[in-house]
């Protein structure tokens, strides 16, 4: 069992829907008992609890009571409609840089239940292009996020020479932009070459190093069934499909759409001209 996040609401909405169990059929009874006997103004005997004690609500329960409806709210807001997420590499630049904070859709690809990660409804699939956030193949306790590139069937090829991708025996057009200009934790990325690549649903930029012929063993496959293919937008510095092969639709956590915050120290704090942009 992965212990994320929705693991740990769901237990603490366990624990503390059990509290107010607890306290619904066996306290409670007590105190309404103990409310009436005040009410009717009976005398305490000497050594025995206050009655006052007695109809005081205990503060673990007072705590349940209240937190059950928080834990419930925001399982349900990050399982079902939102989560967020913060880009820790350049692996998508120049989409996403270092110190991004993003929104993901988590019901574009379907509603699964939380912790099984089992699809109840089925919605969407993802299409050629979409910003996508899974979890690793090698490691599902880590978040990814890359770029889909090949849909189920799909014959997928990437010439290292020219940093093209052919799908389906066709080029993926690209035009040459110029030359980037890093900034804070990117700045490392200056004077790689910034393309714009026109898939069939979107076009994007993509950084390429011309010069860096990548050894990654997965460059030319049929993508499986039910399984998705997918690249960094940082072309020669992402570890994605052609090192450790596609991704299966149940890992598929939801589809990248905002960038609502960006925090990166190497880059004097807050960009406040990335707060609010759409991810294409």
């Amino acid at each position: 069992m992965n212990w994320d996040l929705a693991t740990i609401l769901v237990l603490l909405i366990f624990i503390s829907g059990l509290i107010w169990l607890y306290d619904k059929i066996l306290l409670a009874p007590k105190r309404a008992i103990a409310k009436a006997n005040l009410s009717a103004n009976i005398s305490e005997e000497e050594g025995e609890p206050s009655i006052a004690d007695s109809i005081r609500i205990p503060l673990v329960v007072d705590l349940a009571r209240s937190f059950l409806p928080v834990f419930l709210g925001v399982l349900v807001l990050r399982s079902f409609l939102v989560e967020p997420f913060k880009i820790p590499s350049g692996s998508m630049m120049p989409t996403l840089l270092i110190g991004d904070f993003i929104l993901v859709n988590k019901f574009s690809y379907g509603i699964r239940l939380p912790v099984l990660n089992t699809k109840v409804v089925d919605i969407g699939e993802p299409e050629r292009g979409d910003v996508v956030v899974f979890r690793y193949p090698e490691d599902p306790s880590i978040p990814f996020i890359k770029r889909v590139i090949g849909l189920p069937g799909d014959h997928i090829a990437y010439h290292n020479i020219n940093k093209t991708i052919y799908i389906n025996g066709e080029p993926i057009p690209q035009e040459y932009y110029g030359i980037y200009q890093g900034v804070g934790s990117g700045s490392n990325m200056t004077g790689a070459e910034q393309r714009a690549e026109q898939l069939p649903n979107v076009k994007h930029s993509i950084l390429v190093l011309p010069n860096r012929i990548s050894r990654a063993p997965y460059t030319e496959l049929v993508v499986p069934d039910k399984q998705y293919f997918v690249l960094g937008d940082n072309r020669d510095n992402s570890r994605d499909s052609r090192f450790w092969g596609t991704v299966p639709e149940e890992n598929l956590i939801g589809k990248a759409f905002l960038i609502w915050m960006n925090w990166d120290s190497a880059n004097d704090g807050i960009s406040w001209q990335r707060l609010g942009n759409s991810i294409e």
